[in-house]
């Protein structure tokens, strides 16, 4: 007999999945017996994951969640190798840093693409394709409840997603598929590890916001992963509309 933890022969399509916390969500649905399909701007990336993560139960397909051909073909691999799609992570690389005054024209509006309208237009074009019990995550930040110095693109974007993912949840919700989101804070990822090195002194300021955290040190990846996992699985059927922080405590807000 099933559980709700048994995902074996339901297929999740996960943006931004060659590495990160994408790959951790990858392998933790892959460990519940579910087939993935992940995709990366980069090739050698995306086969590398492939090969951890089994090519009996993964498919790799090389895409920017910027461009506006990209649903069509995660949609197309998972149909062609699968048949069917059960499941949606939406996760990007985090934009580049820096305070409002200091980004341009141009640094906003390719994040604007890749991070707001890239995930908006994924969702939009896969969500037909998910029927009753199916489930759609989206990762964003920490930033989604309080603002982080130095990140004023993400500041400014992801709490825009947030609040799309409660309208989401009220329009697929009488279809039975549920949309939920993630806020990681310090999780020890490449994207984590290279904010902390703007500082200057990578450890010194690591140590500082290991202080700030009540868990008081990072959270790993396969933490992540399978937080992710849980939301999309059917064992959070009752799940949905909801910012679910991945953050050893770090949010101090409601």
């Amino acid at each position: 007999m099933s559980t709700p933890y048994d995902l074996g022969g339901r297929t999740y399509v996960l943006t931004g999945a060659s590495r990160g916390l994408g790959l951790a969500t990858a392998e933790a649905l892959v460990g519940l017996g579910a087939n993935v399909v992940v995709t990366g701007r980069d090739r050698g990336a995306l086969d590398a994951a492939v090969e951890r993560l089994g090519a009996a139960q993964a498919v790799g397909v090389e895409a920017d969640n910027a461009d506006p051909g990209a649903p069509q073909e995660m949609v197309a691999a998972a149909r062609g190798r699968f048949g069917r799609i059960d499941g949606l992570l939406v996760s990007v690389g985090g934009p580049p840093g820096g305070r409002v005054a200091d980004i341009t024209d141009e640094q906003w509006r390719s994040a604007f693409d890749a991070v707001f309208l890239g995930a908006v237009r994924i969702v939009r074009e896969i969500a037909p394709e998910l029927s009753d019990g199916g489930s759609i995550a989206l990762v964003l930040s920490s930033s989604v409840r309080a603002p982080i110095g130095g990140l004023a693109i993400s500041n400014g974007l992801r709490p825009g997603l947030a609040m799309l993912v409660k309208d989401l949840a009220d329009d697929l919700g009488p279809r039975g598929v549920r949309v939920n989101a993630l806020l990681p804070a310090r999780i020890d990822t490449e994207r984590v590890r290279y904010l902390d090195g703007l500082s200057g002194d990578a450890d010194r300021q690591r140590a500082a916001n290991e202080k700030s955290i009540p868990l008081g040190r990072y959270g790993r990846p396969e933490e992540f992963g399978a937080a992710a996992a849980f939301l999309l699985s059917p064992a959070a059927s009752y799940i949905t509309g909801t910012m679910l922080p991945v953050d050893g405590g770090a949010i101090r807000s409601l």
